[in-house]
């Protein structure tokens, strides 16, 4: 089953035909709310709204552990990430959607591994690629299809949220190769790579990031999010091709 995690802009899916919710107790505590299942184009999905259906839980505080362990509990195969980012590249304007396929992370103090107890031997994954090829490939294809204008990678930033950042983290960020800016790409990556799902990222450019572009002097939060509001149609149309491709 393909689920989708629903960011900033995203807590609620308008097209998913809801047949029914459940609440799930995890070994990491509670998850962000309820698993939303239900059906697009007779497909079934399911649907976790990463900051609460209430848009309540700060990037920092999600509970990434909990969120991507109840998923994979109820059988879902493939994830797909719906994620609200700052442009820092020229061409990542405003009303963009990106599909990254680079992750920096310059978050700290997340629970970020389910391998941190002493009682196993030691764990590695391999973090080479944190997106799964094959997956983003279908959303890409999904775009195309949707007929959505797109930029087709990428390197997403993590920071840690929630204030936004400066004007020098971000040239600081641009120097070490980042394009976009996000606060939840980590270590939520990471932790489906660790218990062996397959994972994708929908970045949605709300602003342009510190210093840059529109935002030279201030980045306008309300801008940001009337920009959001309208791109949330594009990426839901986005998504209903993209069961059609995903095929369960």
């Amino acid at each position: 089953m393909l689920a989708i995690i629903g960011g900033s802009g995203l807590t609620q899916l308008a097209n998913l035909r809801i047949t029914h919710r459940q609440v799930i107790r995890t070994p990491y505590g509670e998850p962000s709310g309820s698993v939303t299942f239900g059906k697009i184009r007779d497909r079934d999905v399911a649907f976790l709204a990463r900051h609460g259906y209430g848009h309540t839980i700060p990037p920092h505080l999600v509970n990434y552990r909990a969120n991507i362990w109840a998923l994979h509990n109820q059988k879902v195969k493939r994830v797909v990430s719906v994620a609200a980012v700052g442009g820092i590249r020229s061409d990542l304007a405003p009303g963009t959607i990106a599909f990254p396929e680079q992750v920096i992370d310059y978050t700290y103090g997340r629970k970020h591994t389910f391998f941190d107890t002493t009682d196993r031997s030691v764990t590695h994954v391999d973090f080479t690629h944190p997106y799964t090829e094959k997956l983003r490939q279908k959303c890409l294809q999904a775009a195309k299809l949707a007929g959505e204008h797109f930029v087709a990678g990428g390197v997403y930033a993590a920071s840690q949220g929630p204030r936004l950042e400066t004007a020098a983290e971000i040239n600081r960020m641009e120097r070490d190769g980042a394009h976009m800016v996000g606060m939840t790409g980590m270590p939520e990556a990471a932790l489906v790579r660790e218990i062996g799902l397959e994972y994708a990222t929908i970045a949605v450019v709300a602003n342009f990031a510190a210093g840059r572009g529109t935002s030279v002097k201030a980045v306008s939060l309300e801008q940001a999010h009337g920009v959001l509001e309208q791109a949330m149609g594009r990426v839901r149309n986005i998504l209903e091709h993209l069961v059609e491709i995903d095929g369960d």
